[in-house]
């Protein structure tokens, strides 16, 4: 998936926490975040200096409207590896669970269908739904 494809499916899923999402579309959402936060960060301190007293107007209104489509995105990674999505909250247990929940992320996707729907990238699609990949 190309970064604005991954990009545009994030928000077009907006609250869609059914389905699966590859690891391509999770890290180029990911990225998309980051350089954000962190430009609209600089815009903020160019703008509005420190007269805000570390107030960030601009790039906390970029966060809360990308928070949302992160959580469901994390939901549908999740489900990529046949995993439920109530594995983020892993992201409340400091270093251990921030380590674990980083490994379930980066780690590829089953192949073919799973229980949670067919595989994002196509392979295996006509196997049926919750068949196992052929060995």
């Amino acid at each position: 998936m190309s970064f604005m494809g991954a990009v545009q499916s994030a928000f077009a899923n907006f609250f869609t926490l059914s389905g699966r999402a590859s690891r391509s579309e999770y890290w180029y959402f990911f990225l998309f975040c980051f350089v954000g936060s962190f430009l609209l960060g600089l815009v903020d301190g160019i703008v509005f200096g420190t007269s805000m007293n570390g107030l960030a107007p601009i790039s906390t209104i970029f966060s809360l409207l990308v928070v949302i489509p992160g959580i469901a995105l994390g939901f549908r990674r999740l489900h990529d590896i046949d995993k439920s999505g109530w594995w983020l909250l892993l992201n409340f247990v400091p270093v251990i669970g921030w380590l674990v929940l980083i490994y379930f992320l980066v780690k590829k996707g089953t192949e073919g269908a799973n229980s949670y729907g067919l595989d994002p990238l196509g392979g295996g699609a006509t196997a049926g739904f919750g068949a196992t990949p052929a060995e």
